[in-house]
């Protein structure tokens, strides 16, 4: 499958990936984790040790390595690059593994903002595109709420677009603002995983204000997940109980599919 999953910043949606991730792998699932937020935390949610994470450049700051594949140079925004950039052997290339998860940071553009044309925007672009169409293993995609890094090319072969809410008016809001945003992309399936749920009036809120979504699961506020982070390892090592409730939310994705 290919699974992108989004949000308001903070609702847990970088928790699910890296939960979701380590449990497909569980699964004998080869899998491919993209952190394609600019908030880059998606390394410690798989358990990514914090030594190792700090030895990671994000694809975006490899500046020589972006010219070279886009044939152009840093500063000539106003010259002619290539806009097929090869992009097949980055995985391979700029992955790390843990726990057999493969893991691959794309950071954010920094100029002129992500939807700039530029040469480090066309070369995500065009890493999603392959990721999505061309490889064969399970990619899952950890994305910023502005969906920046997709392109309209590609997004016919997701799957499933997640997006994650806790139970609060303005992660809704979002939630409803980047449907849109995947529609006029053409995302068709688009799902809803609450969050931070403590009590019934939660899950009423998250199920009566996206009622036209489906909704793959619940997964409760969880003082397991702070203290991973306090650690530095993933929830999916400390907490059988955020195991649960995602291989829950798997099982129904799945049922999605007819799987």
């Amino acid at each position: 499958m290919k699974i992108a999953i989004s949000g308001k910043g903070g609702v847990g949606k970088t928790t699910l990936a890296g939960v979701l991730a380590r449990t497909l792998s569980d699964q004998n699932e080869t899998v491919l984790a993209i952190d394609a937020d600019p908030d880059a935390n998606l390394a410690s949610a798989v358990g990514v040790p914090p030594q190792k994470v700090g030895d990671i450049t994000p694809l975006a700051e490899m500046t020589n390595f972006i010219e070279e594949r886009t044939e152009t140079k840093k500063g000539g925004y106003g010259s002619i690059f290539k806009l097929n950039p090869k992009v097949d052997d980055i995985p391979e290339k700029f992955s790390i593994e843990h726990e057999g998860v493969k893991l691959l940071i794309l950071g954010s553009v920094p100029q002129g903002g992500g939807g700039c044309f530029c040469p480090e925007n066309v070369l995500l672009k065009n890493l999603l595109s392959h990721l999505f169409i061309q490889r064969n293993e399970t990619v899952i995609v950890d994305m910023e709420a502005g969906l920046e890094h997709l392109g309209r090319g590609s997004t016919g072969y997701v799957d499933a677009f997640i997006v994650v809410v806790e139970p609060g008016m303005r992660s809704i809001q979002t939630a409803q603002q980047i449907k849109k945003l995947a529609s006029d992309l053409g995302i068709k399936r688009v799902f809803i995983v609450g969050n931070k749920i403590q009590t019934e009036e939660d899950q009423k809120v998250i199920v009566e204000n996206l009622s036209d979504f489906p909704i793959l699961g619940l997964m409760n506020y969880n003082a397991k997940i702070l203290e991973a982070d306090r650690k530095g390892v993933s929830p999916y090592d400390i907490d059988g109980q955020i195991k649960e409730e995602v291989h829950a939310i798997l099982d129904n994705l799945r049922k999605q599919f007819g799987e």
